[in-house]
């Protein structure tokens, strides 16, 4: 799939225009797949094919036009630059798609039609599998010229050099922008041959292609249509001007899906029931399609078509870094029935799950909304917000949900409350619940002993059935998100004993340290959150009377991979749900994870007789605490407590076991 001309020595004896001639027929398709991958995906599949197929075929005519051809940079660092057709071909391929990308997306409306024109037919890639499928989806969350980057590093073998090269030769505003966005993709030194390997699959392939007829009945009443406009024309040529300048597009109600063979119901996934008892692959594709409208049609067919190409009346609410593109094969049905006062469509794509809702009485358009839930599991795909109660997270009425059918038992607990037992909660035989109190959006406090405004926190505990493991209860926390966020805990580190993992939070201790993280809970909702943990870190025995402290760390862990971190401190003196008090917050960071297992933190606190105190704690790996600014200290172990007045300006460092070292964060004013 490289663009062998760019990697050619030079010393050709042809002209220029010659050899981009020859360059474009032998690298014909080579430049059609990267013009089609660049161009955005909102353009639907059959037009995206097309437009690439011109833009290719446009070139060489601009090339003519092109007196001098820039020196190319080597692909790889230490290589001769060198001049080249297929650098200046390449960079023409991608000024025009980088350009339609920009905003010149009407142009083919404001010009007249070019080559290749397509009628009767729609023209579209075939379908991959499921990695393309997540490729396609990676791509079409960054810029067009983060992909144009992505593609000439990963599959052409491009040096960073050249890349920006080229990005700024065809017109990119921001190549080193670019450039770091598609590092971000993922795709390391290791694993480029791979991409490199689905980048030249079926699934992006703009010449090998499938084709399918239009819509066949709106075709017809078209023919009618121009028959019509015709017999008006021949008696009077006023009213041809006028019927042509204001008639209306011809008359349909959904536009048709760019596939039509994957997206239409007929062609829905749909698992057989009792499937999940006999997979290892506890997800969305065990679960089985319920509901009591799963055979209507007319339903199915406009959740499909709101997802593929939403009207202009319908509303769409994306989760965090969820891609809009349409499905590019036919998704699994999940549900399709009446819940309250709508009717409701999940699908699921393999990637992402669609919420498709619309009123059952009234003539109104329909809502979608989409979330990512890639890598599930037998907990984070044990449930889905099928009905939201009509209020921010949840305030008025209350969620319902749709449960996987490996869930035996649900109740709801309040986590303000952790010696109240849970209570059972009723569940439909399609597995939907009754409504559920949301945690409240934007509180950090509570109405308890501490104040505040968070009031409850209630949850969903659910027990999956033995078939799957014995007595395995855990815990699901609705943030106003289409997936609950999966709760779990990590103990105080036990004298001697090894590294303790995360585990369910339904223990008495668990239930305690999420006592004091509950309301902050709420904030998760925007965010795309997957699971948060709980870790509590430290036990430190604080001055004078103030009894002991905990030091926890909450990890929130979220689809898109990156995860922040809150740290926080509780006393023996706090009450039950009494708020942890926030030492710091950290995004984007591997710490508290299995990727960042130390942990070393600082803050301000006064006792109870008044006098102001530093304290620092550290993970049980820390053997040493060092302070250094305005107050300067050190200590044995992995806590340490000292006098300290006025909002000091300090540096905390750990030292590991490991003989490594450790920032610290939080405290009054960091200095470092």
């Amino acid at each position: 799939m490289h663009l062998r001309s760019l990697r050619r020595s030079g010393g050709s004896v042809r002209t220029p225009v010659l050899e981009a001639e020859t360059v474009l027929v032998e690298q014909y398709g080579e430049l059609v797949r990267l013009a089609h991958l660049v161009l955005p995906a909102t353009l639907g599949r059959h037009r995206r094919v097309l437009v690439a197929h011109s833009l290719v075929q446009r070139t060489l005519p601009r090339f003519r036009s092109t007196h001098q051809m820039p020196a190319v940079p080597a692909p790889r660092a230490g290589g001769p630059a060198r001049h080249s057709a297929a650098w200046a071909l390449t960079a023409e391929v991608l000024r025009g798609a980088l350009a339609h990308d920009r905003g010149s997306r009407r142009w083919p409306a404001r010009r007249l039609p070019r080559l290749p024109l397509v009628i009767g037919l729609r023209l579209f890639p075939r379908s991959g599998g499921a990695a393309e499928l997540a490729l396609a989806q990676r791509l079409s969350g960054v810029s067009a010229a983060a992909r144009a980057a992505f593609l000439l590093s990963v599959v052409h073998g491009l040096a960073p050099d050249a890349v920006r090269a080229l990005l700024t030769a065809a017109g990119a505003t921001e190549p080193d922008a670019a450039l770091r966005a598609a590092a971000l993709l993922g795709a390391g030194e290791d694993e480029h041959a791979a991409t490199a390997a689905l980048l030249a699959s079926q699934e992006f392939d703009a010449c090998a292609l499938q084709a399918s007829p239009t819509d066949l009945l709106r075709r017809r009443r078209r023919v009618r249509v121009a028959v019509a406009a015709c017999a008006v024309a021949a008696i009077s040529a006023v009213t041809l001007v006028t019927t042509t300048s204001g008639r209306p597009a011809a008359p349909a109600s959904v536009p048709a899906p760019e596939s039509a063979a994957a997206l239409r119901p007929a062609a829905l996934l749909r698992t057989p029931a009792g499937v999940w008892g006999s997979t290892a692959r506890m997800d969305f594709t065990a679960w089985p399609a319920r509901g009591d409208r799963t055979g209507d049609e007319a339903l199915l067919g406009r959740a499909l078509a709101a997802w593929a190409h939403p009207s202009p009346g319908t509303r769409v609410t994306l989760a965090a870094a969820t891609s809009a593109a349409a499905p590019t094969s036919a998704p699994r049905l999940l549900f399709a029935g009446g819940v309250g006062a709508h009717a409701v469509v999940v699908l699921y794509d393999g990637q992402r799950v669609a919420r498709y809702s619309e009123p059952k009485w009234v003539r109104a358009e329909g809502e979608l909304r989409v979330s990512r839930v890639d890598d599930s599991d037998v907990t984070t795909a044990a449930a889905l917000a099928v009905d939201d109660g009509g209020g921010s997270g949840g305030r008025t009425g209350g969620v319902r949900y749709l449960l996987a059918p490996w869930v035996a038992e649900a109740g709801t607990r309040d986590l303000l409350r952790p010696d109240v037992p849970a209570r059972p909660l009723t569940v439909t035989e399609d597995g939907v619940t009754d409504r559920v109190p949301s945690v409240p959006t934007g509180a950090t406090g509570h109405t308890g002993s501490s104040g505040g405004g968070c009031g409850s926190a209630p949850v969903l505990q659910l027990r999956s059935s033995e078939r799957i493991a014995e007595r395995h209860a855990f815990l699901l926390a609705g943030v106003g998100a289409l997936s609950p966020v999966h709760l779990t805990y990590t103990p105080l580190p036990g004298g001697g004993a090894p590294a303790r993992q995360p585990r369910e939070a339904t223990g008495p201790a668990a239930l305690l340290a999420w006592a004091h993280q509950a309301c902050a809970l709420g904030t998760s909702g925007a965010l795309g959150v997957r699971a948060v943990n709980a870790w509590d870190f430290a036990r430190q025995r604080l001055p004078g009377t103030g009894g002991d402290a905990v030091w926890s760390c909450a990890r929130a862990d979220t689809w898109r991979g990156p995860g922040a971190v809150t740290v926080t401190l509780r006393t023996s003196r706090d009450g039950v749900d009494a708020p942890g008090r926030t030492v710091a917050r950290v995004p984007s960071t591997a710490l508290c994870s299995r990727f960042g297992q130390h942990v070393v933190a600082s803050t301000e606190w006064r006792a109870p007789d008044g006098r102001d105190y530093l304290l620092a704690a550290g993970s049980r790996g820390v053997t040493r605490i060092d302070v250094t600014g305005d107050v300067r200290a050190s200590g044995r172990g992995n806590t340490l407590a000292l006098p300290a007045s006025g909002r000091p300006r300090i540096t905390v460092r750990a030292h590991l076991a490991t003989g490594g070292e450790l920032d610290g964060v939080g405290g009054p004013r960091s200095g470092g």
